[in-house]
Formats: structure tokens, C-alpha cells, sequence
């Protein structure tokens, strides 16, 4: 057992698209009866004019749409969690986090917007209640939504983050923040500018240009290799040997850089190619290579 002094980190997730593979939104909708496609435009106007903070459509919606307001009781919200489909081997994550790697305790929490009946129902027996910060409501005695208590949107991702830091007393560079959409960029540039580690889990460009790591799979597991390979760092094989002791071979692992241009004629206006953007892509097989 090593004697080295334990290094203490907090590990943050976003939830709808980062765990999940559906968004609670749609889930939601479909449980009342009100279509997806109409969720969809409703939440997509209002990212449009920027009426709310990236992430707090559907707290908005529920807050001040007619139709959902008279629909949703608090009951449907943990119902859509029971229906939310999940990435698989969150509770492991969970666990190898928890339990440490190497000299490196990773507290688990999850961030997100998502109503917290929604993530709480989701995560039951996977992720305690404890460690789980969503938007909260209060409700009347009918369980109808009366107000916001606080919305985990936007900056309020950043209140909690900060929350969290001081409570669990580690410096800034001692955070993790894994999200996969334009709603996780105001935490995730907060994080960046204080030398933290930001990942994205998905390939939308406004997200993956923001990250430091953007790594893809269908698993909660793949978060680790960033993980291991730049903060614990690990060498390649060595993060292989580590995930075959959990039942996990690595069968692809490709290291992916890609360039977005806009190209213009040198006579033409400044207006914005009618050639459109152009994308270079580059892969490289880096399945061998020892991190630094």
C-alpha cells in the first residue's frame, strides 16, 4: 500500500445526454401526451431569443407553460426517471471513482438541470441522494409546481460547482467536469480558466472546441481513460491492463483531431462562403502510445 498522502478530487456529470442516451424533456412529454415535436419547438424557441439560461427550458416550461404547468405533478417526474434509459456501468464508475485509483479519491456528484425527482428516481441504488444536484421546485399540496427553489442551469451549474469545491476543500485544478452540451459550457470554460478538467461526451462542436478531452462510447466507463491517462497518468497499456481487471477490453481506441474552416474567395464580400465550411479530419491509431 502506498504512503503517498491521498489526492482528493471532485468528479461533476451532467446527466440528460452525458448518462442517459434521451433527454428527460422528451420523456416527460411523452408521459403527459404532449407530443415530443411540439417539446422540442417549444424548447427550441426559447434557446432561439435566449429567454432562458442554456439547460432551464424545461424548468421554464414547467414553471410557466400553461399546458405543462396544469399536467405535471411531481409523481410524472420520478415516472420519467424510471423510464429515462441509462449508459450502461454508471454504478461502477461510481465505485472506482469513489473507492480511489492509485493514490486519487474522485468524489462523485451529478450536475444538471434536470428536475433532481427526475436524476434522484433515475440513479436509485446507483448514486445517492446526496450527491445529486438538480433543479428543485417547490410543490403545493396537490403536487402541482408552485416556484423554483433553484435552477442548476447556466451560471447556477457554476454556483454548485464552487459549492461544492469549498465544502469538500480541495483547490480548483482538483475538478473534474464531464457534459455534453452548449448547456455545459458556462461551467465548463469555469472550470478551464482555473486549471481544472473539463470532458465532453459528445462530438457537438460547441462543446468538444471548449473541453479538454472530448472521448465518445456507449458506456459511462469510457470517462475514465481521460481520467486516468492525464490526471493519474497512466500510460495506454497501463489503462488497458486496468479495464480488463473490470471485464472491459479495449477494442478501438483512436485519437481523432478535426478542423473547421470557412473558406471565402479574396474578391468576394466577407459574408460567409456560399462554398460553406470545409472539414479536414485526421485519425491516428495512438492505441500503443505512453502518455507523457
Amino acid at each position: 500500500m502506498s504512503d503517498k498522502p491521498l489526492k482528493h478530487y471532485l468528479f461533476a456529470s451532467d446527466f440528460d445526454q452525458t448518462l442517459t442516451f434521451n433527454d428527460s424533456g422528451y420523456v416527460l412529454s411523452e408521459i403527459i401526451g404532449i407530443p415530443t415535436e411540439e417539446f422540442k419547438r417549444r424548447a427550441t424557441g426559447m434557446a432561439r431569443i435566449n429567454l432562458v439560461q442554456q439547460g432551464a427550458e424545461l424548468a421554464y416550461l414547467l414553471l410557466h407553460d400553461p399546458e405543462f404547468r396544469s399536467r405535471v405533478r411531481r409523481e410524472h417526474l420520478f415516472e420519467t426517471g424510471k423510464k429515462i434509459r441509462l449508459k450502461e456501468n454508471i454504478g461502477l464508475l461510481y465505485e472506482i471513482l469513489d473507492r480511489g485509483v492509485d493514490g486519487y479519491h474522485f468524489d462523485f456528484s451529478i450536475v444538471s438541470a434536470a428536475p433532481v425527482e427526475v436524476i434522484q428516481s433515475a440513479l436509485e441504488g446507483i448514486v445517492p441522494p446526496d450527491r445529486i444536484y438538480g433543479t428543485q421546485f417547490k410543490y403545493n399540496s396537490a403536487g402541482e409546481i408552485e416556484t423554483i427553489i433553484r435552477a442548476t442551469a447556466g451560471y447556477g451549474k457554476v454556483a454548485v460547482i464552487d459549492q461544492l469545491q469549498a465544502s469538500l476543500q480541495i483547490g480548483p485544478d482538483h475538478i473534474v467536469y464531464a457534459g455534453d452540451g452548449s448547456s455545459d459550457i458556462n461551467v465548463m470554460l469555469h472550470v478551464n480558466a482555473r486549471d481544472g478538467f473539463t470532458i465532453a461526451v459528445s462530438e457537438t462542436k460547441q462543446v468538444a472546441h471548449v473541453a479538454k478531452r472530448t472521448v465518445l462510447g456507449n458506456s459511462a466507463i469510457v470517462v475514465l481513460a481521460p481520467i486516468l491517462e492525464n490526471i493519474v497518468g497512466w500510460s495506454r497499456p497501463r489503462i488497458r491492463e486496468f479495464l480488463e481487471a473490470y471485464g472491459f477490453l479495449i477494442q478501438e481506441w483512436d485519437t481523432v483531431r478535426t478542423d473547421w474552416l470557412t473558406l471565402r474567395a479574396v474578391d468576394e464580400p466577407r459574408a460567409e462562403s456560399k462554398s460553406g465550411p470545409v472539414i479536414v479530419s485526421e485519425a491516428r491509431d495512438l492505441s500503443s502510445k505512453v502518455a507523457s
